[in-house]
């Protein structure tokens, strides 16, 4: 398996990359999980030529990149000119998958469009108002927004619907802002145009990968997700791997053999993007959870190698092997080059 990973480097820009702007990154992988904001930022800021925290949240503040519910029931940052084509894509399924707590809450078709149309009056002009400013707004429409849940579900059905995205922040707070006011228009594209563009994206970025970590990451049905593949077939490199079929963009890159190490965040796109992630483990580490990659991990040459977490200045490293002094040169390089993003 030792291609996959080295693959997966070199298309997740993880190897190398020659962007420059966060923009380039979330067009790049289609979109990214962001539900952790600070480390969806240095996800980005780990796939540019240079880059600091500064300089992603600036992007964010400008609207260069968004953060809203799309794909999985999760936040994502996407680009501008892609956020209303993959919301018209996987909002549906979203929808259907948050469909027992509508319920639950009382949330019905009525209601949402009440809560679409207070929203959209109170955020015209241009205004980008906080979570507690909105909460506001909807109570004094008769709205009930006190329950946190059923307020957060009001506002994520605002997204799926098109009708708020992210604003800038203000200090640490998060606004949102009307869609159609923070976004130019876009040209529309039909269903099957959608689900190509997606499917290439995907496999182009993230590959190697299976059908099912395709399905897994973009939320669509099997269905869907196949027919996509159909679509873009003959854009695709086919490869039988220890019995699974992996698909990745057809040019391939020869890559030199160097140590490398990551720090990479929780939720990286690097682990949370595929359904069988026991790639990330070396063979004598496969029983390992994978369910623990979804958090601050370090890797060295793509393999899962310890964990890692930030304490005010310092950061702490748990590692779980024993490394030669190349992987250890990799290591300090990779603490010395976030602390370069944090600015210090």
């Amino acid at each position: 398996m030792r291609d996959v990973v080295s693959q997966r480097l070199e298309n997740q820009k993880l190897s190398a990359s020659d962007f420059k702007k966060p923009v380039d990154v979330v067009r790049w992988l289609g979109a990214v999980q962001a539900q952790d904001f600070n480390a969806a930022k240095w996800a980005l800021g780990l796939r540019m030529r240079a880059a600091t925290d500064a300089d992603v949240e600036e992007a964010f503040n400008q609207g260069q990149i968004l953060r809203t519910h799309l794909m999985r029931p999760t936040w994502h940052f996407v680009s501008p000119e892609d956020i209303r084509w993959l919301l018209q894509l996987t909002a549906p399924r979203v929808n259907l998958r948050c469909g027992p707590n509508y319920r639950k809450l009382e949330l019905d078709n009525a209601t949402f469009k009440r809560s679409n149309k207070a929203l959209t009056k109170a955020l015209k002009g241009g205004k980008h108002l906080t979570r507690s400013e909105l909460k506001k707004v909807l109570n004094q429409a008769g709205i009930s927004a006190d329950d946190t849940v059923r307020m957060a579900h009001l506002l994520v059905r605002a997204e799926l619907d098109g009708v708020v995205c992210s604003g800038p922040r203000v200090g640490k707070q998060f606004t949102y802002a009307l869609l159609e006011e923070r976004v130019r228009p876009t040209k529309p594209l039909a269903r099957e145009e959608a689900l190509a563009k997606l499917t290439q994206r995907y496999f182009t970025s993230h590959g190697p990968a299976t059908l099912q970590d395709f399905i897994w990451w973009s939320g669509l049905t099997t269905i869907d997700a196949k027919h996509g593949v159909q679509i873009v077939n003959g854009d695709l490199r086919k490869e039988f791997i220890e019995e699974k079929v992996y698909l990745s963009p057809r040019a391939v890159k020869a890559t030199k053999r160097v140590h490398s190490a990551h720090l990479l965040p929780a939720f990286d796109e690097y682990t949370v993007a595929y359904k069988d992630r026991q790639t990330l483990f070396a063979r004598t580490n496969g029983e390992a959870s994978t369910w623990g990659l979804l958090g601050p991990i370090v890797i060295v040459d793509g393999r899962v190698a310890g964990t890692w977490k930030r304490t005010n200045d310092e950061i702490d490293l748990q590692l779980s092997k024993e490394l030669m002094e190349p992987e250890q040169i990799a290591i300090t390089s990779a603490v010395d080059r976030y602390a370069t993003f944090l600015g210090r």
